[in-house]
């Protein structure tokens, strides 16, 4: 009897336990790994489709604001009426169309990154020389062709600049997701905002910072390889 109450008095509750509920806790990251890495997989993945649907409607629209400047206005206010909606609210206007699931969360992204990205774009063709396109007309470049080879690469910069804000703000705003319960690790932070679990909330925050960290530098390489010329003009 002795040694079992000795036995009992040498367990000690893990850093994670409601006894001790430690904020730095490795025995979490090793129990928890997997829930971890599911909640991280899933916010890469509404991060991307997100972005990715961004880019494909923010780029026809802002090639039809630069075609038709009487329609600028209207493109540019309208994608900024969207950010100004808060989550609560677009969140649950989608769930009729799309349900509980990650596309309602992906196409909220995608609409609260359009101000960021329409405008990045606009902002890039806008600054291309009207010298340059009318060089380019000279020898023949038709629109399709000046705008592949010529207006884009030149515009680029601009435009990774805007996506790469976009992407920070994307990383952030899919924790928002939780309310559907597709938040990636907004679900995590959710969790232990609730539960007063501390480890799980400082674990998963530090890694919505590492996703947006990691994923501003492969934009910053991307760049770096797809605009050769800049690396020249600064050396």
């Amino acid at each position: 009897m002795t040694l079992l109450v000795e036995d009992a008095s040498s367990i000690q509750p893990n850093c994670y336990s409601a006894l001790t509920n430690h904020w730095v806790c490795k025995a979490y990251l090793h129990d928890r790994y997997h829930d971890l890495v599911h909640a991280t997989v899933q916010h890469l993945w509404i991060t991307g489709y997100a972005l990715v649907l961004g880019v494909l409607i923010a780029f026809p629209l802002a090639l039809v604001a630069r075609r038709i400047p009487r329609l600028q206005a209207y493109i540019v206010g309208a994608s900024t009426a969207v950010y100004t909606i808060p989550s609560l609210a677009l969140f649950p206007f989608l769930v009729p169309f799309t349900g509980i699931t990650g596309t309602t969360v992906v196409i909220a992204l995608a609409l609260y990154a359009l101000t960021i990205l329409v405008r990045a774009m606009l902002a890039g063709l806008a600054g291309v020389p009207d010298e340059v396109r009318e060089a380019a007309t000279g020898l023949g470049y038709g629109g399709g062709r000046m705008l592949l080879r010529v207006e884009l690469p030149l515009a680029l910069p601009v435009m990774m600049a805007g996506l790469r804000v976009a992407t920070v703000s994307t990383v952030a705003l899919t924790t928002v997701g939780s309310l559907v319960s597709y938040g990636g690790l907004g679900n995590l932070i959710q969790d232990g905002v609730r539960n007063d679990f501390k480890a799980e909330l400082l674990a998963a925050s530090v890694m919505c910072v590492v996703i947006a960290v990691v994923l501003d530098v492969i934009i910053v390489g991307v760049q770096w390889v797809a605009t050769p010329w800049t690396r020249k003009q600064a050396a």
